[in-house]
């Protein structure tokens, strides 16, 4: 009897292989079971430190599985490859070939990096500019040297000159602009700006206006002269002693206390029109004035530089001479600097820096005058055209002293006690 079981094999009945007549070939033996480890957590997997005597640690050994998979990508092997870069190719060791995955871009600290570095780069060119612009400014007027000064009202009042000054113009430019060639420089018009609460006030101030020279101290000499009564034409006062005098004749005879003082002259004023690509303006009437070189035709047109100065300073070819040439000199101003205060020009370098560069190498102001009041004059200019805004020359009583313009002196004090309290401006002009 068999000792063996019924269908196992190596029976004696039923042996084959090797040493044996049976053809049927071996079948695979019964291995002992062996039990695999569990697999490790989802964490690094750990390094055995090698075993005493030098022997390898299991994570050394060469062939080690511990059937950990990370869920890392493993090519085919190759030195180089993966971040490695060494024989081996990924760190780990071994020919894993290990490729690091590129992180996906953070586009909300993109963002925010590049909105701060627009913001760094906005505020040091504004900060540049501004340094820049004020280094360019002449503040040659000394309103401390005017004395008996009128109380400060509501607001602030800008004298605002063009001087026929030719200084810095070659001679053709002189030829060019028809400005002669006198020497010295004289008043060519006056404006008080007024720029207050109920809208600005522009007040065009005649040349020939009969005035009063009073007591004042001489802006070189510091010496002091007395008022006599004497009377002239206000540009008299500018062509006797400068600005601080034209200053304390306008405060005397007005009665308002000027804040800042802005001069410009021919040429200044021309490469500001041309700075800006010219000044469009709506011209109703044709005229013509050899003098000044004016010659236009009615209707819209474009003035350039040249152009501009002749429009501003012609007053031959009018009725009124002086008085409708200061109108069209208040037209113009008012056209210039709303073209001016425009996001193509301030928006533009190209066109922002030729402006400022010609406008401010030409402007005298006082020495209080900042770049923040020079721009609120600026923008105070645009406005008188608005619906706040009053433009008037200085009421007149329509009779004349040796030919100069007499004020009304009752309309006068009106009008400046209205600036002073910054009131609504109902007084009309002439």
């Amino acid at each position: 009897m068999s000792d063996w079981p019924e269908g196992r094999n190596g029976g004696p009945g039923e042996r084959y292989g090797q040493g044996s007549a049976n053809p049927r070939p071996e079948g695979a033996r019964a291995m002992p079971h062996v039990r695999r480890r569990p697999a490790p957590q989802p964490q690094s997997p750990p390094r055995i430190p090698p075993q005493p005597g030098g022997a390898p640690g299991y994570a050394d050994a060469p062939g080690y599985d511990s059937g950990y998979n990370t869920g890392q990508v493993y090519g085919g092997g190759g030195a180089g490859r993966g971040p490695g870069g060494g024989q081996g190719g990924g760190p780990l060791g071994g020919d894993s070939g290990y490729v690091q995955p590129r992180p996906a871009p953070n586009w909300g600290r993109r963002l925010k990096v590049g909105a701060l570095s627009l913001v760094v780069v906005v505020l040091a060119v504004s900060i540049g500019t501004y340094f820049w612009a004020d280094g360019k400014l002449k503040r040659e007027v000394d309103l401390s040297k005017v004395i008996d000064r009128p109380s400060e009202g509501d607001g602030t009042n800008y004298l605002i000159v063009g001087s026929d000054s030719r200084e810095g113009m070659t001679d053709e430019d002189k030829k060019k602009l028809h400005t002669g060639s006198a020497e010295g420089k004289r008043t060519d018009s006056m404006m008080i700006l007024h720029d207050g609460s109920n809208g600005p006030t522009l007040v065009s101030l005649p040349r020939d206006s009969n005035v009063e020279i009073p007591s004042f101290v001489g802006s070189e000499s510091g010496k002091k002269y007395e008022g006599t009564g004497r009377t002239v034409k206000l540009n008299a006062a500018y062509a006797e002693d400068g600005p601080e005098l034209l200053v304390r004749t306008v405060e005397f005879n007005t009665g308002l206390r000027i804040d800042h003082y802005v001069e410009i002259g021919f040429g200044g004023f021309a490469n500001i029109v041309d700075a800006i690509g010219g000044v469009e303006l709506d011209i109703p009437k044709a005229f013509k004035d050899k003098k000044s070189g004016a010659d236009f035709q009615a209707g819209k047109q474009t003035l350039n530089g040249e152009q501009s100065l002749a429009f501003v300073r012609t007053r031959y070819a009018f009725a009124g001479s002086d008085l409708d040439r200061t109108k069209n000199q208040q037209k113009f101003l008012a056209a210039l600097a709303s073209q001016t205060a425009t996001p193509s020009t301030v928006l533009n370098p190209f066109k922002l820096y030729p402006t400022m560069g010609a406008g401010l190498d030409t402007l005298i102001v006082d020495k209080d005058m900042s770049l923040w009041s020079l721009g609120n004059m600026f923008f105070a200019m645009k406005g008188v055209t608005g619906g706040d805004g009053t433009s008037m020359n200085i009421p007149l009583t329509g009779q004349s002293v040796n030919g100069n313009l007499v004020w009304d002196k009752d309309k006068v004090k009106q009008l400046v006690e209205q600036l002073k309290n910054d009131d609504k401006v109902t007084v009309k002009g002439s």
